[in-house]
């Protein structure tokens, strides 16, 4: 039986992105197997559909067999295994950790179905411009709260937030979203010094 924790991976992922971050500060990268997987959304890949039938990553597969995912649940998983503190356990701390996981979990999916709709040959305008609205106001609402994220624990709210305002780095470089959040862009330059972040920076290959 393989001991380790087989990790369907990609270095382009932010889903997965989260993943190795949180790996990466409770100490578990030895413990995990990465297996390079494509989750194409207009190819489902049937080595992933072994373990996840829905093809997507990550996907994490346990010694027994048994299979995790999607992103929340396998970064859980780690830091219960190695009795983290990124999961807040009780009291405002962990509503508001949960709530800005969720809202940079809703960015990151804006985000990934906005890019979608523009590499279309005929993209819809309309769901291109309701894309762009929801983006710019939630850049709004978290520059607004940068004060709250930088006087919170480092968590997995910080850590959704910071991996959503990396994929626009990496997919949406001209849409400027430093020069609409200035404080927020502040928090993530801060941010973004952790070793855990700048050894997983989303790259091609």
């Amino acid at each position: 039986m393989n001991e380790k924790l087989q990790l369907h991976w990609s270095p382009r992922s932010p889903y997965v992105r989260k993943v190795m971050i949180c790996a990466h500060e409770l100490n578990m990268l030895p413990k995990l197997e990465l297996i390079r997987s494509v989750a194409a959304m207009l190819k489902p890949n049937p080595d992933i559909m072994v373990a996840n039938p829905l093809s997507k990553i990550p996907t994490l597969v346990r010694p027994d067999g048994s299979v995790l995912f999607d992103s929340v649940v396998i970064c859980e998983y780690l830091n219960d295994l190695a009795g983290g503190t990124l999961f807040p356990l009780e009291g405002e701390a962990r509503w508001q950790s949960l709530r800005w996981h969720a809202f940079g979990d809703g960015l990151l999916d804006a985000l990934i179905l906005w890019r979608n709709e523009r590499e279309r040959e005929q993209p819809l305008q309309a769901l291109i411009d309701a894309f762009e609205l929801k983006s710019r106001a939630s850049l709004r609402q978290l520059d607004s709260e940068a004060p709250a994220l930088e006087a919170a624990p480092f968590s997995m709210g910080s850590i959704t937030v910071a991996c959503a305002l990396g994929y626009m780095d990496y997919r949406f470089d001209q849409f400027g979203w430093r020069d609409q959040a200035p404080s927020l862009a502040k928090w993530h330059a801060k941010i973004c010094e952790r070793p855990s972040l700048k050894a997983t920076e989303p790259v091609d290959g």
